[in-house]
């Protein structure tokens, strides 16, 4: 019994898809953390310029209000439009940012949205659980994690910063702009290599979390059995409804019997019956078995006086072919035709009338 509740199955669909819609889903920070740094760089080199351009308007602005009095008007319409203009240099990059997470949200799962996830709960608001939450061995391991990795990117950065050192004795020969050239190269090869760094923190971040994710999500088998039987209902009942359906079926089916014209016979394993009237547009299989089915069919059929034709080619094509209640496909027309022309001869024997 403890092995039943023991959770070491896979989490299925639906559990992970109902996860899903309760905000629960496998997230890594640090994927966002690093797709908000590398837009960002690239952001603050596009719009560098936009920036320089604005820090002139205000170096001018400001060059402008020191020659004017100090009145409140005038500071505070110094200090209105200096503060227009530093929001206008902060939009872009903010804006920027927020995409950059959005993105990194969103490649790692998806478009989601989830009110669940933000609803208000007494376990979040709670001070004894959150004094739990913040001292809990995943958040000493969480932030043990991010001292490594700071440790590990300075150490990089400091070997690589050292690396360039024996470069500056030769460096001091050049001309200032050389050396400003010299200074930009080497801050985009230290920026690169941390970026490749971050990049594959954030990659191995992603996939340990994916897998305590799933982790988390593991069911026992007895879980397993009784989600099975939410969902497809329980094997006793479905097992029920289905011998009802067929035992209607095979109502309906022996009912329609005597209304054929003519049943095609094996002669012993296959028995196929056949209606053809005005509505039809072509001869209808309105009952077909075999074994015992096969002999229900031919008994009714003779209870009925219902022409029985031995065609066991026929038959079994018949059977194969056709389901019940459809027409009988144009290939099998001659076939059936001939079975037709015995029908309405021996009909004619008994002095009746074909398709009265």
């Amino acid at each position: 019994m403890a092995e039943e509740n023991e959770k070491t199955q896979a989490p299925s669909a639906h559990k992970i898809q109902k996860a899903r819609e309760e905000g629960n889903v496998a997230k890594s920070p640090e994927i966002v953390g690093f797709s908000g740094l590398l837009v960002g760089l690239v952001g603050v080199f596009v719009i560098f310029p936009f920036w320089l351009e604005h820090l002139e308007g205000v170096y001018k602005q400001a060059l402008a209000w020191i020659g004017k009095d100090f009145t409140p008007e005038n500071t505070l319409s110094f200090f209105l439009s200096l503060l227009g203009d530093v929001l206008v240099m902060i939009l872009p990059i903010f804006l920027i940012l927020i995409i950059a997470g959005v993105v990194g949200n969103i490649a790692q799962f998806g478009f989601l949205l989830s009110t669940k996830a933000i609803a208000p709960k007494w376990s979040k608001i709670n001070p004894i659980s959150g004094i739990k939450n913040l001292f809990s061995l995943k958040k000493l391991l969480d932030g043990g994690m991010i001292t490594l990795k700071v440790f590990v990117a300075f150490c990089v950065g400091f070997l690589i910063f050292a690396g360039f050192l024996g470069e500056l004795e030769h460096i001091a020969l050049f001309s200032a702009f050389d050396q400003m050239l010299w200074l930009r190269n080497k801050a985009l090869i230290l920026i690169g290599v941390l970026l490749l760094l971050f990049f594959v923190m954030a990659m191995a971040d992603f996939f340990i979390k994916r897998h305590q994710y799933i982790k988390s999500l593991r069911m026992s088998k007895q879980e397993v059995k009784d989600e099975y039987k939410q969902q497809e209902g329980n094997p006793e009942i479905r097992a029920k409804i289905r011998q009802m359906m067929l035992k209607n079926a095979m109502s309906k089916m022996m009912s329609a019997i005597p209304n054929a014209n003519v049943v095609v016979t094996n002669p012993t394993h296959y028995a196929i019956a056949l209606r053809f009237s005005e509505s039809d547009p072509a001869p209808v299989v309105i009952a077909k078995g075999i074994d015992h089915l096969a002999i229900r069919i031919k008994g009714i059929a003779r209870e009925h006086d219902i022409e029985i034709i031995e065609n066991p080619k026929l038959a079994r094509e018949l059977y194969k072919e056709v389901d019940l209640d459809e027409p009988i496909p144009r290939a099998l027309f001659e076939a059936v035709a001939i079975i037709f022309a015995q029908v309405a001869r021996l009909q004619q024997e008994k002095g009746k009338k074909f398709l009265e």
